[in-house]
C-alpha cells in the first residue's frame, strides 16, 4: 500500500515538474513582450514576488493555516529561499554580459549537477544511465537554444553558471524539508526573495508605480500568472518527487519557451531546433521508463 502511495505521489510530482516548466517557459517568453513596452526583468520579478507573499498571506488568514516551520527544517527553509532569490538575481544579471542563447545553455547544466550530487547529499545512489539521460537532454537544449558564441564575458559565465549551481541547490534544500507546509513554504521563500528583488530594483533605478503594469497588460498577466503558476507547481513537485527526476523534467522549459514563442511572436524554428526538442523529448521519456523499471526492480 505505501509503495503505491509512493508511486503515485512520484508520477503527480513528475506531472508537477513537467507543468511548472511550462508555465516558466510561457513566463519567459511574455516577460520579453513586456520588456519591448518599457518594463524591465527587474521590475516583473519585484511585482510577481510581492503578489505571490500577498496571495500566501491572504490564504494563510482565510484558511487559518499555520505558518509555523518545524525546527529541524528551518535551516533548509531559509537555503530554499536564498537560492530562489539568487537564481532568479544571477540569471537575470548574466544576460548583461553573454548572450541569452550562452546563459539559457550553461544555465542548464543544473540537472547534471543535481544527478552527480543526488549521492553525496541524499539516500539516491548514482545512476550512470540517469547521468546519460541528463546529458541527452543537456545536448537537446543547447540545440534548441542555438548558443551563439559570440561575445563570451568571463563575468556573464560565472553569473549563469552560479544560477546554475544555486538552481541546484533550491531542489536539494527543498527535498530536505519534507514535512514544511505548502504555504509555509511559499511565504517565507517569498518574504527572503521580496528585500532582494527590491534591493536590486533600487539599485538599477528602475522602480515604476504599479499603474505602469498597464503599458502590457496581457503580456505582465501571464508574466505573472506564469511564474505564480510555475512556482507552485514546482513547490509542489520538490514535496513528492526526487531532486535528480524533478531536474531532468525542467529539462522542457526552454523547449516550451521556444514553442510559445514561435507561437505568439511568430518565431521561425530550424531543422536543428526540431531536432533538439526531440532529443530533449525522448531523454524525459527515456528517464520515465528507466524510473519505472528501477521502481519495478527495488526490493518490496
Amino acid at each position: 500500500m505505501t509503495a503505491d502511495r509512493d508511486r503515485a505521489a512520484g508520477q503527480h510530482g513528475f506531472l508537477f515538474a513537467l507543468g511548472s516548466a511550462a508555465a516558466y517557459g510561457t513566463n519567459i517568453v511574455s516577460a520579453q513582450i513586456a520588456g519591448r513596452a518599457g518594463l524591465s526583468g527587474p521590475l516583473l520579478v519585484f511585482y510577481r514576488v510581492f503578489l505571490m507573499l500577498a496571495l500566501a498571506s491572504l490564504a494563510a488568514l482565510l484558511w487559518r493555516a499555520s505558518l509555523a516551520v518545524p525546527r529541524g527544517e528551518r535551516r533548509a527553509l531559509a537555503l530554499f529561499g536564498f537560492a530562489s532569490a539568487g537564481v532568479g538575481c544571477a540569471y537575470l544579471s548574466s544576460v548583461a554580459f553573454v548572450p541569452v542563447s550562452v546563459a539559457a545553455v550553461v544555465f542548464y547544466t543544473f540537472p547534471i549537477l543535481i544527478i552527480l550530487a543526488e549521492p553525496l547529499l541524499t539516500s539516491a545512489r548514482f545512476s550512470p544511465d540517469r547521468l546519460a539521460v541528463a546529458l541527452l537532454a543537456f545536448a537537446g537544449i543547447a540545440m534548441v537554444v542555438g548558443p551563439d558564441l559570440h561575445g563570451l564575458d568571463p563575468r556573464g559565465l560565472m553569473l549563469a553558471l552560479a544560477a546554475s549551481v544555486l538552481a541546484a541547490t533550491q531542489f536539494f534544500a527543498a527535498n530536505a524539508s519534507p514535512t514544511t507546509p505548502l504555504l509555509p513554504r511559499l511565504f517565507w521563500s517569498h518574504l527572503m526573495i521580496l528585500p532582494i528583488a527590491a534591493g536590486i530594483l533600487i539599485l538599477m533605478g528602475g522602480f515604476l508605480p504599479p499603474g505602469a503594469l498597464t503599458l502590457a497588460p496581457g503580456a505582465i498577466a501571464v508574466t505573472i500568472g506564469g511564474y505564480l503558476i510555475g512556482f507552485l507547481l514546482q513547490v509542489l513537485a520538490l514535496m513528492r518527487v526526487a531532486p535528480g527526476n524533478a531536474g531532468l523534467a525542467f529539462c522542457a522549459e526552454p523547449v516550451f519557451a521556444v514553442a510559445v514563442a514561435a507561437l505568439m511572436l511568430g518565431e521561425r524554428l530550424g531543422a536543428l531546433q526540431y531536432a533538439g526538442g526531440a532529443l530533449v523529448v525522448a531523454a524525459i521519456m527515456a528517464n520515465v521508463i528507466l524510473e519505472q523499471k528501477r521502481r519495478l526492480l527495488a526490493p518490496a
